[in-house]
């Protein structure tokens, strides 16, 4: 079989090492991991534009969950869609949506770090960031908006952190070294949050690229487009 895998390049080290494990030959297209910044509808324009390009599959592979419905509307052309029922890469990286709504349920105020969210872009909002200085520090502010000015947007943009107590650093095995997990820890202390280490999985990358779909996964037909479903599989299709 041959497969088009389409995927966001924060699971860059996870999907390289599962196509290269695949029976199956998979062509690989990795898109910038600030796309849903954008809003869900320009995610997924441009996430459609990569789908009508895929010619000559047997299917297309996406490397993407729900993400703030940046698949909502995705159509699949001349070949199916196969999806991950996920609400994002988080649960991904853990191996399965139920692994990650356990832990989201025990663990209160958390916020996930993995290998691919370190080393392409830490940002919340990669993208935008560029265009609302989310990631400037205090004095560039105060350099560019005046004293009060400066401080109150500092604020503004960074009271997401308040929401947080935590910071679990998912490790997948594929690590080459302890720098990004020591990354983690050192980003918790700064913030004040507790440090967590847990254990992710490949396995829903790897039953992805090897055809193995299960109730884990959304097969949308040719003709055929993905809606929410508001319920445990996340995802259905909309004739």
């Amino acid at each position: 079989m041959r497969y088009k895998l389409i995927s966001c390049e924060v699971l860059f080290r996870e999907m390289c090492s599962v196509v290269a494990r695949s029976p199956h030959q998979v062509d690989v297209e990795f898109l910038p991991k600030g796309l849903h910044d954008y809003g869900g509808a320009t995610m997924c324009a441009q996430l459609q534009q990569s789908v009508d390009g895929a010619v000559g599959y047997d299917a297309v592979l996406m490397g993407y969950a729900l993400c703030g419905n940046g698949i909502v509307g995705l159509h699949a052309r001349e070949a199916p869609l196969v999806i991950p029922r996920a609400h994002d890469c988080i649960a991904l990286l853990m191996g399965s949506r139920q692994k990650y709504q356990q832990h989201f349920e025990a663990n209160s105020g958390v916020y996930y770090r993995s290998t691919g969210w370190l080393e392409r872009g830490k940002s919340l909002n990669q993208q935008v960031g560029q265009q609302t200085m989310i990631d400037a520090t205090l004095a560039d502010l105060i350099a560019k908006y005046g004293e009060d000015n400066g401080r109150y947007l500092f604020e503004e943009l960074h009271h997401y952190q308040s929401a947080y107590s935590q910071l679990t650093f998912i490790a997948t095995g594929l690590e080459c070294d302890s720098r990004f997990e020591q990354e983690a820890r050192e980003e918790a202390a700064e913030k004040k949050w507790r440090f967590e280490r847990i254990v992710g999985s490949l396995d829903l990358f790897a039953r992805l690229v090897n055809g193995d779909w299960d109730a884990d996964f959304l097969v949308v037909p040719p003709g055929a487009s993905v809606v929410p479903s508001y319920n445990d599989g996340v995802i259905q299709i909309q004739p």
